[in-house]
């Protein structure tokens, strides 16, 4: 049929094998790390735009007009669009190829990034501001055509790396931002908002041409809407989408607040706050890689489990500090827990295609069939289980917009969010570590002693 006609060209490879190592050493390691780099610089971009606003509400003074709820919502618009569009760009890799939607996807963050120059100033209306913001939401589905786009390069030995080290210097986009505007406030005053824009106009050009000049489509890689509907009635593709609330909902949600509740809680001035909040999006973007690493040699879940526990004391001391009204006691909480939701994003995400590649051994698949069941489902679940972890960052706006209106503070969302990571943890330990009642078959009762979870090293 013509229909494979349109994949034809210098720039689809017809043949991908990872699996074979022989193919693998020859040619695949080098055509799959070219594309991370290309990656990673296109994912960053989109991360920095659809952070914008955390950043732009920082410039707006009360000339604006917009109290501290109007600014929370104006954030987690764009948390709520970047989450909803992550579907269709995880389905758009296959449709279009993943050099061509890398493209695309990174020419249109200019539209969201022209907009804001042109509406913002004092007397724009609150409606035009929440449309703008809700444009930057096209940054946030760069991620999960990114990462579906990565998934098919590397193999599965390779994947919880290569996935980390994609998605963290995409994170990187989110502190990098800050100190752009940190830079504009600190020189020009925090009445030049288009300054920041107008830096990252070229930055968006320049990402769309590498990605042109420097990245494959891969023909294998296809749209399998059976593999998005039976991953869809998978109860792991729901849990792990809790999971990843927790950890890259935490994430986003407390890099998009900070400077916000450092503004209103404790009366810091953009300046003030600008200075402190790239702080933990930069080194929980730089852990992110080490969280896949951890997770690739001692068991995602493992490293799911006990960074739960960790986000969980960081947010008794955040509370702590709230009460108390101490900005230090704040910080020693807030900037860690950041931290460990950028670890978590690693060993979480890493999760996925191992837990799918065990389920196919449970099944009694064995080798090639195995792995072409753990690349399917796992392919399949990413853009879901990525756009309902994002969702966690728009409830974690909306807790803080909720406790500010009531209480003047964060410590009510605060102690949410605490409640939140006991219930992940208790999530984690029983799905995917809790040892069962009794082994399944004849042959693992013989060796009943040395039993492992069956999920243990995903």
């Amino acid at each position: 049929m013509t229909a494979a006609a349109p994949r034809k060209g210098k720039r689809w490879i017809e043949h991908w094998d990872p699996e074979d190592t022989t193919f693998w050493q020859e040619r695949g390691e080098r055509i799959a790390n070219r594309n991370l780099i290309v990656s990673v610089l296109a994912e960053h971009i989109g991360f920095s735009i659809w952070t914008l606003w955390s950043v732009l509400v920082l410039f707006m003074g009360p000339e604006y007009g917009i109290d501290p709820a109007g600014k929370f919502f104006l954030v987690a618009m764009a948390t709520l669009v970047g989450a909803c569009v992550r579907v269709p760009y995880t389905f758009a890799v296959a449709r279009f190829g993943g050099r061509n939607w890398t493209i695309f996807s990174a020419a249109l963050l200019l539209l969201p990034t022209i907009a804001a120059a042109v509406v913002m100033e004092p007397g724009t209306s609150y409606g035009t501001f929440m449309l703008v913001a809700a444009l930057t939401g096209v940054g946030g589905g760069n991620f999960a055509s990114s990462m579906t786009n990565i998934n098919s390069f590397f193999p599965l030995r390779k994947k919880g790396w290569a996935l980390g080290l994609n998605a963290g210097g995409g994170n990187i986009g989110v502190p990098v931002i800050q100190l752009v505007a940190l830079l504009i406030i600190g020189t020009a005053g925090d009445g030049s908002p288009r300054l920041l824009l107008f830096v990252y106009m070229p930055f968006i050009v320049f990402a769309a041409i590498l990605a042109a000049l420097a990245m494959d489509n891969l023909a294998p890689v296809k749209n399998d809407t059976g593999a998005a509907k039976e991953s869809a009635k998978d109860a792991h593709t729901w849990i792990m989408s809790f999971l990843y609330i927790g950890t890259f909902g935490s994430f986003i949600g407390y890099s998009f607040a900070f400077g916000l509740v450092l503004q209103n809680q404790f009366g810091r001035t953009p300046l003030q706050a600008a200075s402190l909040t790239f702080i933990g999006p930069l080194l929980g973007s730089l852990i992110r890689p080490i969280g896949g690493r951890l997770a690739d040699r001692y068991g995602g879940a493992r490293i799911t489990l006990w960074n739960f526990a960790g986000m969980g004391a960081a947010t008794g001391i955040v509370i702590y500090g709230s009460v108390e009204k101490s900005l230090a006691l704040f910080l020693i909480g807030f900037i860690p827990l950041i931290v460990l939701s950028g670890l978590g994003n690693g060993s979480t995400y890493k999760m996925i295609p191992g837990i799918y590649d065990a389920k196919a051994t449970a099944m009694g698949m064995s080798g090639e069939e195995a792995k072409a069941y753990g690349r399917r489902l796992s392919g399949a679940s990413m853009g879901l289980i990525g756009a309902v972890g994002a969702l966690g960052g728009l409830g974690i706006n909306l807790a803080f917009r909720q406790s500010f209106l009531a209480n003047g503070s964060g410590t009510m969302a605060c102690a949410a969010f605490l409640a939140f990571y006991a219930v992940c943890f208790a999530v984690t330990w029983t799905v995917y570590l809790r040892r069962t009642a009794a082994p399944a078959t004849a042959s693992e009762s013989a060796g009943a002693e040395e039993r492992q979870p069956a999920y243990a090293q995903v």
